[in-house]
């Protein structure tokens, strides 16, 4: 069934979302968290894929404060560039406001079981690892968020399971970065890294062929169901 945009209400006021049904209306939750290029319609047909697997999943629009609804496309260089200045003006702490409220508004929703997981790329994935450390969610799987190699800090806080996905080839993340990742998380047993041989930054954006790597996206999916079916029940 096809999704519909919604507003949710946050802590310093009320914005957008993406919200995909399962069949049954009924679920645990799963917010999933954009890239740099907002809740386009990539962001949206990964909701509706949740949703398919048996998940209320809401995509927030996390770039309202600096423009409602941003919806870009990363083939296009100037849409490109367009992202990444969202993304240095955007407040990663009000972001995982804003991500929190979206949990407590899935939490409430009619069908809801109460248990919210998240997932999120690129910007999205440095979120959804400081959202398993900060806010209430059952469970996180970020891909390749980029900066979580500055944030190790935040790590001995998450007490939830948490899978980082992470690009063999990532241009944003080198393999200094990576090293330090698996390092800076090793002793949380609640965390568990997957690094993808061969892989690019955003290889599961199925929209941009310079990157989308199928095998490698089908097996992180499959590593995060199987996470939220054990974690969210």
């Amino acid at each position: 069934m096809a999704g519909t945009d919604i507003t949710i209400t946050g802590k310093d006021g009320a914005f957008g979302g993406y919200l995909a049904l399962p069949s049954g209306g009924k679920g645990p939750g799963v917010v999933i968290i954009q890239e740099i290029f907002g809740v386009n319609p990539w962001m949206r047909t990964v909701a509706d894929w949740f949703a398919g697997q048996g998940y209320m999943a809401l995509a927030p629009d996390l770039f309202w404060r600096q423009k409602p609804n941003v919806q870009l496309d990363p083939t296009k260089d100037a849409e490109f560039k367009e992202g990444f200045g969202y993304y240095n003006n955007f407040s990663v702490e009000k972001g995982v406001e804003d991500i929190q409220a979206a949990i407590t508004a899935l939490r409430k929703m009619p069908g809801a079981t109460g248990k919210v997981g998240n997932l999120g790329f690129c910007l999205g994935g440095l979120l959804s690892y400081l959202t398993a450390a900060r806010t209430d969610t059952d469970a996180c799987s970020s891909y390749y968020g980029g900066g979580i190699n500055t944030m190790l800090g935040e790590a001995a806080k998450i007490k939830v399971p948490t899978l980082l996905h992470l690009a063999g080839n990532d241009d944003y993340i080198p393999a200094e970065a990576q090293a330090a990742i698996k390092d800076g998380v090793k002793d949380n047993a609640n965390i568990t890294v997957h690094i993808y041989p061969g892989t690019a930054h955003g290889f599961c954006r199925d929209t941009d062929p310079r990157h989308y790597d199928a095998a490698a996206c089908k097996l992180a999916h499959s590593r995060t169901v199987e996470l939220f079916k054990k974690a969210l029940v």
